[in-house]
């Protein structure tokens, strides 16, 4: 439903990007298990990356954090799988949720920034940037425009995006031409 970029899994306090100290950049989720289960977040995590590989740095780690004792679980078992399927050394590492910290504005809606146009309907939907970061609309369509979702999908969902005509059409082709 929601996302934003930030940092996590270090001592330093309110990091930033040019000041990071030992925080790894992180995105935190917000979903509905009702639309996708915790399950189907974790196959999704497991094919965006190559857990086999070790971490470049601490800035750039894998690492699957979670919330209460049936996440735990769940990654567990899913880190499990993975283990078995790869058939050797899982580098993700799966850790409990620590304090996030949001990343600055311009680290947020990464693909949707690129889109001057409907980045200017959504400023003009959101003038207050943390309203914009924890928009579902926004961050459907970021996703959209990183590639992820069909052409079918977008057009179920235009209706409750909030985007003006030439906004919505311009999505579309921006989707279709992929």
């Amino acid at each position: 439903m929601r996302t934003r970029a930030g940092y996590a899994g270090g001592t330093t306090t309110n990091p930033t990007y040019h000041d990071l100290g030992d925080h790894s950049e992180t995105l935190q989720m917000d979903f509905d298990p009702g639309l996708i289960s915790y399950e189907e977040l974790l196959s999704l995590f497991w094919k965006a990356h190559d857990p086999t590989w070790p971490a470049r740095s601490r800035q750039y780690r894998a690492v699957l954090f979670y919330q209460g004792e049936e996440q735990r679980r769940l990654a567990l078992e899913s880190m499990e799988r993975e283990q078995a399927r790869h058939g050797r050394a899982i580098h993700t590492e799966t850790l409990p949720a620590p304090r996030f910290y949001r990343a600055e504005d311009y680290h947020q809606k990464f693909y949707l920034r690129q889109d001057p146009g409907l980045m200017g309907e959504f400023r003009t939907i959101y003038p207050d940037a943390r309203d914009f970061t924890d928009s579902t609309a926004a961050a459907r369509v970021n996703g959209y425009l990183a590639g992820y979702g069909s052409r079918t999908s977008l057009q179920a969902d235009l209706d409750i995006l909030g985007l003006s005509p030439g906004g919505s059409k311009r999505l579309l082709d921006s989707v279709s031409s992929r």
